[in-house]
C-alpha cells in the first residue's frame, strides 16, 4: 500500500510575492507622478509605502525565524542556497532602510529633488527584491515542498496573520486576491471562517477596490 505524503501549498508564497512585485513597481510610478509641493499627496503615498515596508519586513523576518533554520538542518547539499537567501534578506533590508530615509525627506516638502531620490531608491530596492524573489521561487520552494511539513508551513501563515492588525486583514486579503487566479482565490478563501468570507464578499472587496482607485488614481484600470 502506497502512502501519499501531504505537501505544503508553496504556491501560496508565489501569490504573496506577487503583491510585493506589484506594489514595488507601482510605488515608484506613483511617487514619480506627484507634482512638486503636493505635500498632501506625498503624505498619502508615504502611509502606503510604510505599510509595504512593514509587510515585507514581517514576511522576511518570519522566514528568517521559521524557515531558514529548519532548511539548514535538513538540506546539507543546498545549504549555500539557504545562506544566500539570508544574505539577500540583508540586502533588501538595507535597501528598504535607504528608501525609508528618502521617504521621510520627501514627505516633509514633496520637493522634486527628494521625489526623484526616493524613486531611484525604490528602483534599486525593486531590483534587489526581484533577484531574491526569483531565486526563492525557482530554487527554494522545491526544497520547502520536500523538507518542510504542512504544519510548519501553516505556522508561517499563522504568524503573518497574527502580526497583521485586525483592521488591515481585509485589505491584505484584497492585495493577495487582486492578481490571484480563480483557483488560488478559492484556496485562500476556503481557509477563512465563514463569517470572514461573507464579510469579504459583502464589504471587503468593494472597500479594497475603492481604496485602490483613490490611491492609484490614473494607474488603476
Amino acid at each position: 500500500m502506497t502512502t501519499t505524503v501531504e505537501r505544503p501549498w508553496v504556491q501560496e508564497m508565489v501569490v504573496v510575492h506577487r503583491v510585493f512585485r506589484r506594489e514595488s513597481r507601482l510605488m515608484a510610478e506613483l511617487v514619480r507622478g506627484v507634482r512638486p509641493g503636493d505635500v498632501d499627496r506625498a503624505r498619502a503615498l508615504a502611509a502606503l509605502v510604510r505599510e509595504y515596508d512593514k509587510g515585507l519586513h514581517s514576511h522576511h523576518t518570519s522566514e528568517d525565524a521559521l524557515l531558514w533554520p529548519k532548511l539548514l538542518a535538513r538540506v546539507d547539499l543546498d545549504a549555500d542556497l539557504v545562506l544566500r537567501m539570508e544574505q539577500q534578506h540583508e540586502v533588501v533590508a538595507e535597501g528598504l532602510h535607504v528608501m525609508m530615509g528618502h521617504l521621510a525627506t520627501w514627505e516633509r516638502d514633496a520637493s522634486a529633488e527628494a521625489r526623484d531620490s526616493l524613486a531611484e531608491a525604490m528602483d534599486q530596492h525593486r531590483r534587489d527584491l526581484l533577484v531574491h524573489l526569483d531565486e526563492e521561487e525557482r530554487s527554494v520552494l522545491p526544497l520547502i515542498s520536500e523538507h518542510i511539513t504542512v504544519a510548519e508551513w501553516n505556522e508561517l501563515g499563522e504568524v503573518a496573520r497574527s502580526h497583521t492588525p485586525k483592521d488591515k486583514l481585509l485589505f491584505m486579503l484584497g492585495a493577495l486576491l487582486e492578481e490571484a487566479t480563480p483557483q488560488e482565490s478559492a484556496r485562500f478563501l476556503s481557509n477563512l471562517p465563514v463569517p470572514a468570507r461573507l464579510l469579504w464578499h459583502t464589504v471587503g472587496r468593494r472597500q479594497y477596490a475603492k481604496q485602490m482607485r483613490k490611491v492609484r488614481g490614473a494607474l488603476t484600470p
